[in-house]
């Protein structure tokens, strides 16, 4: 299973950014999915998760009302949706997919199984 991130790059603070995931090599209505960050030397941080079937989502405490996550599951690709962007949101940002049945999200690092590579995300004026 691999996953590739897309739409990183550079924004003005109070901008906004949408990264997109795709899965290949397997299923993508298997997985529940989401996304970290990271900032070099500080720990990965929650950004968001999503369920299955995109019907109940969750978000870290530094990014809830300011981003969003969905999913097409016709499409195949999971979104990020990144508002009122500011320079703390600098950081590396990893989508995360884990297979299980059922309608659970997932917050916690150690629940994912798939990782993609990142996409890097810049605000800076």
């Amino acid at each position: 299973v691999e996953l590739v991130e897309s739409g990183g790059g550079l924004v003005q603070p109070g901008g906004s950014l949408s990264l997109s995931c795709t899965i290949s090599g397997g299923s993508f209505t298997d997985f529940a999915m989401g996304w970290f960050r990271q900032t070099p030397g500080k720990e990965r941080e929650f950004v968001a998760a999503i369920n299955r079937f995109g019907l109940t989502v969750n978000f870290g405490d530094s990014v809830k009302d300011r981003f969003a996550i969905s999913r097409d599951n016709t499409k195949e690709v999971l979104y990020l949706q990144m508002n009122r962007l500011n320079p703390e949101d600098t950081a590396v940002y990893y989508c995360v997919a884990v297979s299980r049945g059922g309608f659970a999200y997932y917050t916690e690092e150690s629940a994912y199984e798939h990782w993609g590579q990142g996409a890097q995300v810049t605000v800076s004026a």
